[in-house]
Parts: C-alpha cells; sequence; structure tokens
C-alpha cells in the first residue's frame, strides 16, 4: 500500500506544472521599445501625411519579475502625428518560450493604444492563443517609448 500511495503522490506531483500552464494566465507588463530600422515616407501632395514601416526592439519587465525581449515590425499611416498602426510581435522570455502576436491600434495626440491577439507560441505558450492589449506611458526618454501592456493568454 506503501508504494502505491507513493507512486499516487509522485504521479499528482509531475502532472502539477503540466496542469499549473494550461488554461488562462493574465501577464501585465511594461515595455520600453526603440526603433532599429525604420523608414518614414512623406506623402506626396498632403501636408503632414506620412507612412512609415520598419524593424523595432523592446524589452518587457513583467509583473512576475520575468524579462522578455521584443522584436517587432511596426507599419503605420500618421496624418500630422495622429493614425492607425499595425504590427507583429514576438516576446522571447529568457528560458525560450515565446509569444507571438499581432497588434492594431492608433496614435492620437502623441499617444498609441492598441490591441493584440495572439498568434502563436514555443515553449511553455506552446500553441497559445488569447488577446492583450497596451497604452503609451508618460517617458521623459529621448528616441525611446514607454508602454503598460498585458496578455490574456489561453494555453491548451
Amino acid at each position: 500500500m506503501r508504494m502505491s500511495c507513493a507512486s499516487y503522490f509522485l504521479l499528482v506531483a509531475l502532472a502539477l506544472p503540466a496542469t499549473a500552464r494550461a488554461g488562462e494566465q493574465v501577464l501585465e507588463f511594461r515595455l520600453v521599445t526603440r526603433p532599429v530600422d525604420v523608414k518614414v515616407t512623406e506623402v506626396a501632395n498632403v501636408e503632414g501625411q506620412t507612412v512609415m514601416s520598419g524593424k523595432m526592439f523592446g524589452v518587457a519587465l513583467f509583473k512576475d519579475g520575468r524579462i522578455a525581449v521584443k522584436d517587432f515590425v511596426n507599419s503605420s499611416d500618421l496624418l500630422k502625428g495622429s493614425g492607425p498602426m499595425f504590427g507583429y510581435s514576438t516576446y522571447t522570455f529568457d528560458d525560450g518560450s515565446s509569444i507571438t502576436a499581432r497588434y492594431t491600434g492608433a496614435i492620437k495626440d502623441g499617444k498609441a493604444k492598441g490591441e493584440y491577439t495572439i498568434l502563436s507560441g514555443t515553449g511553455m505558450y506552446a500553441n497559445a492563443t488569447g488577446t492583450g492589449g497596451f497604452e503609451s506611458a508618460p517617458s521623459g526618454f529621448k528616441g525611446a517609448f514607454l508602454y503598460d501592456g498585458r496578455f490574456i493568454v489561453k494555453t491548451p
């Protein structure tokens, strides 16, 4: 009987990490981003209209203490600094796990706000889906941007 109880507890203990990862998880973070290779094109005969596209990079500090790097591409269509934007982001954690999401949003009066749709993940986020959002935060950084963000991650 002792052996079967010990075996039972061992099986339960081994199953816990997989069970703990499955389900829904809210990840809140602060994000600093910076353009890496961006091209801004002024539209002919439309004063103040620009189209921007390029690669960007960021670092996210999550409330649970983890850090992830963010590689992403961004595109925007701005009239005098306001207008729609979209892009694709991959957040990679130090254990190699990642979350890839598409975002859409807008810039208005110098503030950015948008929504994420999680497309995929690797490692502990394998086959992840979900949503999320971000909003720019006041920052004194020159050439870098600060955001508050969150993911609602669903894993099988």
